[in-house]
């Protein structure tokens, strides 16, 4: 049933486009937050590339220039309350100022009076009178370096008039860094004052984010990447078709469904660059096939730990519970995957974000946790019977999918104190790395599965025999229990010789003519 909303869901949304995360931030009758002794809104923050041409001002059609990086506010209109304006004459000006305020993260400290050694945001009285600043306005220090940054845009109310609104304007950015925008204002009067309209950001290359922008390229080559490991397996399947395994079938759908990930994934950026919106449908496919490639590669590491095809035929009684482990674990990694790309995660409070996050980090563990133990069982059945081909197999997966999992393990240390130190995102342009890694990563264990489980001339050399229920070692003797079996017509013989002792030796010459 969840499957079947999950796919219905996909093809409801598959038309709709729906913007969300996007360069074009919408606001729709958005609501302004006291701090201190100022009223702000927070319209975006993303990390900007330079522009790669000079300043020049907006073409007629309002189309951008090829590589130029810029924030354009659209229709952005204010709407205060009508208490605020029933005390107004109509003749009056300038009866309210909301003020659009750019700035680079690293010059947060410009902003309010703690350069005056003040903790207020707004200019008063006392702070107006000695020039530092004008009243009502909100305090900004330029920059030595470039005296109209922090970026000031000032929209004034006239008379009794309810709304305002903002004047086309198109700000380009001439330095690489993470830009905040606020809406702010200090007036009091103005308090309850709400806002829409549309801002819109733009890169030199395209409207993707900047630390989203390397991703494109990385999806690329990972789409090429899996496209060349899919060819390899493929020749090699076709190759020895006639002794092709039930496992590789299982292999053949995990390079498959990898495939079909990274391309889809570099469509979904390609498409946000040029339109600077995410389309829910293509981006809802994205997540789901990303989310079905974990879980099967999670599930396939787990038959191939349990000895599925080499130390046993099936799976046995344990097959209901491997599928639900699966089952559970997909719909965990869709739930945390659809709120991390089609909403804001930064906006759930820290308990919605535990209950996403915490179950996938439960089941992963579980998934280690069982692995690891069928590694155990596995290697210890085969040291048992003595079948040194399967042993060193199984020893070398097992270290690989050690070293992995000591990887993992560094990597989400590295991911906690990257998240802790840089809380403003201003080390941005190395976000990318983070998803990049466990990419990486995934496809060079399918990698090592591919490697040790090739299809070959002569699979028996790590295959289950089906018909006997024993394996083959190196030199193709069966083995029971580490004991040679011998069978046929010599053991019969070696029993009659057993019996009859040395004096039935003429005997038996007898019998083997006559035969």
């Amino acid at each position: 049933m969840g499957l079947g909303f999950l796919i219905g869901l996909m093809c409801i949304c598959s038309s709709i486009t729906f913007r969300v995360s996007a360069s074009i931030h919408e606001y729709k009758n958005e609501a302004f937050i006291p701090l201190s002794d100022a009223f702000f809104f927070h319209g975006g923050s993303e990390g900007l590339y330079a522009s790669k041409v000079p300043n020049s001002s907006t073409p007629k059609d309002n189309k951008p220039l090829k590589g130029k990086s810029f924030i354009r506010f659209e229709s952005i209109t204010f709407v205060r309350t009508k208490e605020s304006t029933s005390k107004l004459n109509a003749m009056q000006q300038n009866t309210g100022l909301v003020e659009a305020i750019i700035l680079e993260v690293k010059d947060r400290e410009k902003i309010g009076g703690s350069s005056l050694k003040s903790n207020v945001i707004c200019c008063n009285p006392g702070l107006a009178d000695t020039g530092a600043c004008k009243l009502g306005e909100v305090i900004i220090k330029r920059s030595p370096d470039n005296h109209e940054w922090p970026k000031r845009i000032q929209t004034f109310f006239q008379g009794n008039k309810e709304e305002v609104k903002m004047t086309y304007e198109e700000v380009e950015i001439s330095s690489t860094g993470m830009y905040y925008l606020y809406f702010m204002f200090c007036d009091p009067q103005l308090k309850g004052t709400l806002m829409k309209g549309r801002t819109v950001w733009k890169n030199p290359d395209g409207y993707l984010p900047g630390k989203m922008a390397p991703l494109m390229t990385f999806y690329g080559f990972m789409s090429l990447a899996y496209l060349l490991l899919g060819l390899i397996w493929f020749l090699r399947f076709v190759q020895f078709w006639k002794d092709i395994l039930q496992l590789h079938y299982h292999i053949t759908a995990v390079i498959a469904l990898g495939m079909c990930e990274m391309a889809v994934w570099y469509f979904e950026y390609a498409n946000f660059n040029s339109t600077g919106s995410r389309p829910m449908g293509i981006t809802l496919w994205a997540v789901t096939f990303s989310s079905v490639k974990k879980t099967l590669s999670r599930l396939l590491l787990l038959v191939v730990s349990m000895g599925y095809g080499v130390v046993k035929p099936t799976l046995g009684g344990i097959t209901y519970k491997v599928l639900i482990l699966g089952a559970i674990y997909f719909v965990a990694t869709e739930a945390l995957e659809l709120v991390e790309h089609l909403g804001n995660i930064n906006d759930f409070s820290g308990k919605t974000k535990l209950f996403l996050v915490l179950p996938v980090a439960v089941l992963d563990s579980c998934f280690i946790l069982w692995i690891f133990s069928s590694l155990s069982r596995t290697l210890e059945k085969l040291q048992l019977r003595r079948n040194m081909a399967k042993l060193e197999l199984y020893r070398k997966f097992t270290n690989s999918l050690a070293v992995s999992v000591l990887l993992s393990i560094a990597w989400i240390g590295f991911e906690l104190y990257f998240n802790a130190t840089d809380p403003l995102s201003e080390l941005w342009q190395l976000a990318w790395i983070i998803p990049a890694f466990w990419t990486l990563l995934a496809y060079t264990l399918l990698g090592v599965i591919c490697a040790l489980w090739a299809p070959s001339q002569n699979p028996t050399r790590y295959a289950y025999l089906e018909e006997t229920g024993e394996e083959i070692d190196e030199e193709g003797i069966a083995l029971t229990g580490g004991v040679p079996k011998v069978g046929g017509d010599m053991a019969v013989k070696l029993e009659r010789k057993e019996r009859k002792g040395p004096s039935g030796l003429v005997e038996d010459l007898e019998e083997d003519k006559r035969e």
